[in-house]
């Protein structure tokens, strides 16, 4: 079991403060490297990892560390700031004392800040914990430092953050229990939400959010199921009748007037020697925001300022194997979006989910939506795209409550679509508006309006639509 510590500090770390963190339990500890040098663990004197410390992230992104970890958390200054995550084996308590003494160290060296600003060993840190007699529990020879208890069914990652992120170790541990068939499951309390792209990754992979409830002991955040360990795993417990009962916690919702708008679109690209990725999602991002995105990065927190040409170079490099990133806005209008780049035999794919937030009142340029449809279609070889609706939380993270399903708003074909539905079906449907023709008119794509996203009409009228591009009768 772990437990996490971050600084966030306004200078580039460099050796001798590193060095001077590492001596927070005195110079008996072993210092051992993994993951290729990334991680460097501080570790008893069986070689047994105490404490593992992320390599320095630099974030040069307004809002990321608040974003994730709550107000006041960013280093005051207006340069950027230094993300080093520590994390500390809670099967030993000196341990997550070491993990604060090491953070706290760094800030007094560096500037900045520690979160949780009262973690264990931030008081005193100058003088070195007292590890004497430490020792830590064997780790499991397939775990990683992400991973608290590993089974032949499940990894199990426990967090105890106001946003659990898409970090790079979790990404890791993902990878690596997809790959051994094991499913990652992450343990945290009630008062804990996802990121957006975590609950992303949860959904499309087999996956879940553990949430501890003192009232059913264990549920899914999610879907709400009530949860029991059994066979290696958390699972849904069934009742006599073999239902699965749902939690109280998950149903305790109240509405906030809150909303979401998702546009999800797929473009695909010759692979040019001139190609530049991104575009498309910089067309919508100015669309729905009214700038450009403001940093991304391949895990969370999102670090880099917003750059096409280094996305392409990175995907350039990672090809033919996908690649995958976070894009985020600023914290006046919250969006994020998931970029996934493929190479097919096709061209070269960019697969983009992209949610903005807004609160009660905000209106949700809406009308903007068939404008950019065009411009994806004449400039970005956009083959399929959906705009939906849902009531959720503004700032776009994802609590373990029952949360609305998007609906649909509307539905885009490009050309290549349009050709292959047949351009007469394609351009007459049954729904009661007609579509809107996008692009040139030798190859044109079409914007499908299906209702106003409020009601499950529009799921109705989605049905319609797909029925009859297919050329299935209508029901």
């Amino acid at each position: 079991m772990t437990k996490d510590v971050i600084a966030l500090t306004e200078r580039m770390p460099d050796a001798l403060s590193v060095l001077a963190g590492l001596l927070a339990g005195g110079p008996d500890l072993l210092v051992e490297t993994t993951g290729e040098g990334a991680v460097v663990q501080l570790c008893d004197a069986e070689g047994r990892p105490l404490v593992s410390i992320e390599a320095p992230l630099m974030l040069q992104v307004p809002g990321e560390a608040a974003r994730l970890l709550g107000p006041g958390a960013e280093p005051s200054g207006d340069g950027p700031a230094w993300w080093i995550e520590a994390r500390a084996t809670t099967g030993v308590p000196q341990a997550e004392q070491l993990a604060g003494a090491f953070a706290a160290r760094l800030t007094m060296l560096l500037g900045g800040r520690v979160w949780p600003p009262d973690a264990p060993g931030t008081v005193g840190a100058a003088s070195p914990v007292d590890v004497s007699g430490l020792t830590a529990v064997p780790v499991p020879a397939a775990a990683q430092p992400a991973v608290d208890m590993l089974t032949d069914e499940a990894a199990v990652v426990l967090q105890d953050r106001p946003v659990v992120p898409m970090t790079s170790w979790l990404s890791e541990a993902l990878r690596a229990t997809v790959e051994s068939d094991r499913s990652l499951q992450i343990v945290t309390p009630p008062h804990c939400r996802l990121s957006l792209p975590t609950r992303m990754v949860l959904q499309s992979t087999p996956s879940r959010w553990v949430v501890q409830d003192e009232r059913c002991g264990y549920y899914d955040g999610l879907t709400g199921a009530v949860l029991r360990w059994q066979d290696g795993a958390f699972s849904p417990d069934r009742d006599e009748s073999g239902e699965t009962p749902v939690a109280d916690a998950f149903t305790d919702v109240r509405p906030t007037g809150e909303r979401q708008l998702i546009v999800s679109f797929r473009t695909l690209h010759q692979p040019e020697a001139d190609l530049v990725l991104g575009g498309a999602l910089e067309a919508a991002w100015q669309a729905l925001t009214g700038g450009p995105p403001a940093g991304w990065g391949t895990s969370e927190p999102a670090g880099l300022t917003w750059s096409r040409r280094q996305l392409t170079d990175l995907a350039y490099e990672r090809a033919p194997q996908p690649t995958w990133t976070v894009v985020v806005g600023t914290p006046d209008r919250p969006a994020v979006a998931t970029l996934r780049v493929i190479r097919t035999s096709e061209g070269v794919e960019e697969d983009v989910t992209l949610t903005v937030g807004y609160g009660p009142g905000e209106e949700l340029p809406l009308e903007a939506l068939p404008k950019l449809a065009d411009e994806l279609v004449t400039r970005h070889g956009l083959k399929t795209m959906m705009c939906q609706l849902r009531e959720a939380r503004r700032d776009l993270s994802a609590p373990p409550r029952f949360e609305h399903p998007p609906l649909p708003y509307a539905l885009v074909l490009g050309p290549a679509e349009v050709r292959e539905a047949g351009r007469d079906t394609a351009s007459r449907t049954p729904l009661k508006e007609r579509p809107v023709q996008l692009g040139p008119s030798a190859r044109p794509g079409f914007y499908y309006p299906l209702g106003d996203g409020e009601t499950a009409e529009s799921w109705t009228a989605l049905e319609q639509l797909v029925r009859h591009l297919r050329g299935a009768p209508p029901l």
